[in-house]
């Protein structure tokens, strides 16, 4: 499985329009080699280089197995959670130093979740916990102008 985007490629720099620099809205991505069997996909961006530890940027669950691309500063259908900024919607990187890497992740699973709008990241880890059929990440670096 995989996930890719037409703005950057793995391991270069994420362009500052998806950033709080810039626009702040989501890259355009594209997900490919869905398993047949997959009922559901999730989308997470994360940062581990947070000085706080795993940051979580953007949490979508229960995605059609059927998508294949997420527009630019579009959101797939399914059901957001909250992110680490506080709100149920992406948020773009935004490092306070240096430069942190960012992780789009899709996850199939073998069902959908069972999680109401605004979940945290803990609990969808849990809840997806057994039911990941295959994943992919692209990764992507971003450090801020000063």
């Amino acid at each position: 499985m995989k996930i890719t985007s037409s703005a950057f490629q793995q391991g270069a720099n994420i362009p500052s329009k998806f950033s709080c620099d810039g626009a702040n809205t989501s890259p355009p991505l594209e997900i490919g080699d869905v398993p047949s069997g997959a009922k559901s996909l999730v989308l997470i961006a994360d940062d581990p280089d947070a000085p706080s530890g795993l940051f979580t940027h953007w949490a979508v669950w229960n995605i059609s197995p059927q998508t294949s691309t997420i527009a630019e500063g579009s959101t797939p259908k399914g059901v957001q959670g909250t992110n680490d900024f506080g709100k149920s919607s992406y948020g773009g990187p935004c490092p306070p130093s240096g430069t942190h890497r960012y992780y789009f992740k899709i996850f199939a699973l073998d069902r959908e979740l069972d999680l109401p709008f605004g979940a945290k990241r803990g609990q969808i880890d849990a809840a997806m916990k057994g039911h990941v059929v295959a994943q992919g990440q692209l990764m992507g670096r971003y450090a801020r102008k000063k």
